[in-house]
């Protein structure tokens, strides 16, 4: 595949009221999605999620109002992606949803093709774990908010976010998880990549790298991304996603695929394999985690 058809270019996937609208037919695959919706005060946004769930992640702003079905939910949301870990929200298939920000706000939609119909729900930002992952100069934050280990009431989606300090590495060593015999998963993946500034987003200033690659050279993207870039991987090893010095990185993962049950089971590219192996002898970066449900650190 050309790496223009994986790498979206903040802008490139726009609509009208949306900064990013990828769909799977827009994908080129089966399952995965994300809206990103920018709200005016006072303004409201119907989701029909029909055939999709959805997780609503807040990304700046709030708080929210949240209508589904006509029971009513709130959250409260957060100044930006790099100060706190937020709260969110479940949304199942063939619900009526409105979400409404009466100081404005900027919200991910996040879906997958679904065939179950589980309740909704709202899970408080305390409630979602963050995990240290890696060591050195590959330590980054992974904030498991909707990984199937942290909650179970989905049927295909999987959601995590990923901060990586400035100056380190993240998605390493790399890794698949597609429709190869050895791998236990098969799930499409979309990064929606935030490049921050001081603890607000940057749009336009910083950059970071992102490389996506197959063994039989069919994909082989390295690419610059930049703040509100979004990156397709529909198979293949992915990583590293590299934040420059200076500018911490963020990006929302969304997952989903065919698996009997949700999984983020990975294989390692067998030439980089052995990195794991070498954090035992290594601190992870004090910088992690960046955020809690409290704030930044």
């Amino acid at each position: 595949m050309r790496t223009a058809e994986l790498h979206l270019p903040a802008g490139s996937c726009a609509e009208a009221g949306a900064a990013v609208v990828v769909t799977p037919e827009r994908a080129g695959w089966t399952y995965c999605g994300l809206r990103v919706v920018r709200l005016a005060p006072g303004a409201a946004r119907a989701i029909d999620t029909s055939r999709d769930e959805v997780a609503v992640v807040p990304l700046s702003g709030g708080p929210l109002e949240l209508e589904i079905d006509g029971a009513r939910f709130r959250l409260e949301g957060r100044e930006s992606v790099f100060a706190r870990v937020s709260d969110w929200a479940y949304v199942p298939l063939a619900a009526t949803a409105v979400v409404h920000a009466p100081a404005g706000a900027e919200v991910a939609l996040a879906s997958a093709r679904a065939e179950r119909r589980l309740e909704p729900a709202v899970v408080p930002a305390a409630a979602v774990p963050v995990e240290i992952r890696g060591a050195g100069h590959a330590t980054r934050q992974v904030t498991n908010f909707l990984a199937p280990d942290a909650f179970a009431g989905a049927d295909r989606l999987i959601c995590v976010e990923v901060l990586t300090p400035d100056g380190n590495w993240s998605s390493y060593p790399p890794h698949k998880h597609d429709d190869s015999p050895e791998c236990a998963a098969n799930n499409e993946e979309i990064y929606y990549f935030r490049v921050g500034h001081g603890g607000v987003a940057a749009a336009g200033e910083g950059f970071a790298l992102h490389r996506t690659y197959t063994a039989d050279g069919s994909i082989d993207a390295t690419v610059a991304v930049r703040d509100g870039d979004v990156f397709l991987v529909p198979r293949g090893y992915h990583g590293p996603s590299v934040a420059a010095p200076g500018y911490p990185l963020y990006y929302l993962n969304v997952m989903a695929g065919p698996n009997p049950e949700r999984t983020m089971a990975i294989v390692d590219d067998p030439r980089h394999a052995w990195i794991r192996a070498s954090w035992e002898t290594m601190a992870p970066d004090p910088r992690c985690p960046l955020t809690t449900a409290d704030g930044p650190r």
